[in-house]
């Protein structure tokens, strides 16, 4: 008990808090995006793991970090074009779809990866971003520039879905969408909107793998998150703040299970240290969510004309 209160006063425990939640807060805002205007978009996991290698590869070849960013961003938005064309376009199931660009992307990825680099047997490197230390604010200047989009994206997103013209119609066509259609906005464009732009977030969340987090793309370095993001939309009941609060909690219990194998504490089988987060965070959801209202025209394909 003593260790874990030593730990919540150290700087150092609410870095990695911070750091361990960035990727997650990008993701959950994406998944939100695209659950507010009516689609599930379970091409999470693979548009992570394509975002942190198509990142990682233009700055490797030499752009930018920023180039890198948006070059995960922009093959995260051609992964949530292909699934609007599915989901939208031909009212596929969601799931399914979702699941296809999920081993698309994540197997492309890969591919990718062994085409570029045949006789590689260690991941090339490069310099990732460096922490902010010119911010006079502590904790948050020993994180990363992309840890600042993430937070600043928050009450953003909650400013432009409750308190814009074009928020409306994103909740009016994950609601209604037949209403909306009757009010003439064009349900299909919104939705495909929604989901790009979603995507393109969630492709930004891989790239903090490759760009701030780490220096390199490695396999099985996405290891679920982008699924853990699913879930935490769902503790958020569809608000960006509460989404945050979400990812943060989700952070906290992982860092803590970092600090508990280190400390060596407890004789207890490392396993049960990696489980802890995923445990604790279920236990979260089910108390949270019994009473979360979800947009009622989620997962339901539409087709223009049918009531």
């Amino acid at each position: 008990m003593n260790d874990l209160l030593s730990w919540l006063v150290l700087p150092e425990f609410w870095v990695a808090v911070l750091r361990i939640a960035t990727p997650l807060i990008l993701g959950t805002l994406g998944v939100l995006l695209c659950e507010r205007a009516g689609v599930l978009n379970l091409g999470v996991e693979g548009i992570w793991v394509a975002g942190a290698f198509a990142g990682w590869l233009a700055v490797y070849h030499g752009a930018p970090l920023w180039g890198g960013v948006l070059a995960a961003a922009a093959v995260g938005a051609l992964a949530g074009l292909l699934l609007a064309a599915l989901t939208v376009g031909l009212a596929l199931s969601q799931h399914v779809a979702g699941l296809g660009i999920t081993l698309l992307a994540t197997a492309l990825s890969y591919f990718g990866y062994r085409v570029a680099f045949p006789k590689v047997s260690t991941p090339p490197t490069i310099t990732p971003f460096a922490p902010m230390d010119w911010l006079p604010v502590p904790v948050l200047n020993q994180e990363t520039p992309l840890t600042l989009l993430a937070l600043g994206l928050v009450p953003l997103i909650a400013w432009g879905l409750f308190r814009t013209p074009l928020g409306l119609a994103v909740r009016m066509v994950g609601e209604n969408p037949q209403a909306a259609e009757g009010q003439g906005i064009p349900v299909r464009a919104v939705r495909t909107g929604a989901i790009v732009a979603g995507s393109a977030l969630m492709g930004v969340a891989g790239a903090f793998l490759t760009l701030a987090a780490f220096n390199a793309f490695f396999f099985n370095m996405v290891n679920g998150r982008g699924w853990i993001c699913v879930a935490l939309v769902v503790f958020a009941s569809w608000r960006p703040g509460k989404a945050l609060l979400g990812a943060l909690l989700f952070a906290f219990f992982d860092a803590l299970q970092l600090r508990l194998q280190q400390s060596g504490g407890a004789a207890l089988p490392f396993q049960v240290y990696l489980m802890l987060p995923y445990a604790l965070s279920i236990l979260a959801l089910v108390l949270v969510a019994r009473h979360a209202r979800y947009p009622q025209a989620l997962m339901k394909p539409y087709r223009k004309g049918e009531r």
